[in-house]
């Protein structure tokens, strides 16, 4: 089977690539001329063929599914604050059709997109959502969620009115090695790992392990039903506890602060300001914010069920990514000592 795997330079993209590998799939992986220097070498010495291209560039992605069977499409513009989202919209809505109607003209006959629990509602009882828990684009907080929410709608109609054979999976919150960039949520677990987390807010989310997600992806693209979707998740914690699971991993004091919602906008919204003028990232964002305003909670039963999906403990999650920006990425000199 050939099969082309878009988002092989993320993190979960990654690590569906080495799940894909282990299995023995002819891979090949769409690459933006500007990232495929830095791992051409070691792609080339696992087989995986290169094709350069970009979800903006429709030409390019013909030419990348030409030939392939099977196609995951884990790419995405994964940022919680951007000071332009044209270019997210442009990438994550815009380059998803333009793949899938590539693939669909290219005779593939299975696909999986990666979603995101993002576009999933909220239970008013506070329970755990699942794959039918309403939603709309108005209950869509920040331009990732939009984005993710009008891909996924537009990747069902494909499925309904031109026959796309999509299964959909939404990943919850994967935590694990190798977050090089690191995701929003890498750079919470390094900062907390680090000891630079005093304090939280009360709010939750499902923590899953990126190679469970993985595996998941494996399940969905053998087993799954075309046009449905299917929670890729782990454990509900809340955010103390999170924090608190780290930091004994890490051997730093756990966060024993709990901070107030409301006087944190001012702060992010100057974090807003002064990154939008030196260029960097803010610590905190208004979106962030507003979507801590209520847990999110996910259950996998119905993968479990169907997919035979199963995950592992949070906590080695947590040990997998710590363990993994100390040896590889250290956040700090004191931190680096400590790897084992």
């Amino acid at each position: 089977m050939k099969a082309l795997l878009t988002g092989a330079s993320g993190f979960v993209g990654a690590a569906v690539e080495r799940m894909l590998l282990a299995r023995g799939v002819d891979l090949r992986v769409l690459i933006r001329p500007d990232g495929v220097g830095a791992r051409a070498e070691r792609w080339r010495q696992a087989g995986v063929e290169v094709a350069e291209g970009d979800l903006r560039d429709v030409a390019s992605l013909r030419r990348a599914v030409a030939g392939c069977d099977a196609l995951f499409h884990v790419a995405a513009d994964y940022r919680l604050w951007v000071p332009d989202p044209a270019a997210m919209y442009a990438s994550n809505v815009d380059g998803t059709v333009a793949l899938l109607r590539a693939a669909l003209d290219a005779g593939v006959t299975r696909i999986v997109y990666t979603s995101s629990v993002a576009v999933l509602g909220k239970r008013a009882d506070g329970k755990p959502a699942d794959e039918e828990t309403p939603s709309c684009l108005a209950d869509m907080v920040g331009h990732y969620k939009r984005s993710k929410f009008l891909a996924e709608e537009a990747v069902r109609g494909l499925c309904r009115d031109a026959g796309l054979p999509a299964v959909i999976v939404n990943p919850s919150t994967p935590i694990g090695p190798g977050d090089v960039k690191p995701t929003p949520t890498g750079r919470m677990v390094r900062d907390a790992a680090a000891g630079k987390m005093p304090a939280y807010v009360d709010t939750g989310l499902n923590i899953v392990h990126v190679d469970d997600v993985a595996q998941g992806h494996w399940l969905a693209f053998e087993r799954g039903r075309v046009g449905e979707r299917y929670i890729l998740g782990g454990d509900n914690l809340s955010l103390q506890a999170i924090f608190t699971r780290i930091a004994a991993i890490a051997g730093c004091p756990p966060p024993r602060v709990r901070l107030p919602r409301l006087p944190l906008y001012p702060i992010a919204l100057g974090a807003e300001i002064w990154a939008r003028l030196s260029g960097g990232l803010p610590r905190v964002t208004v979106d962030e914010l507003r979507m801590s305003a209520g847990a999110m909670l996910f259950s996998s039963a119905k993968a479990e069920h169907e997919l035979g999906y199963v995950h592992r403990p949070s906590d080695e999650a947590f040990a997998d990514a710590v363990r993994w920006f100390r040896r590889d990425a250290p956040m700090s000199p004191a931190l680096a000592g400590q790897a084992g």
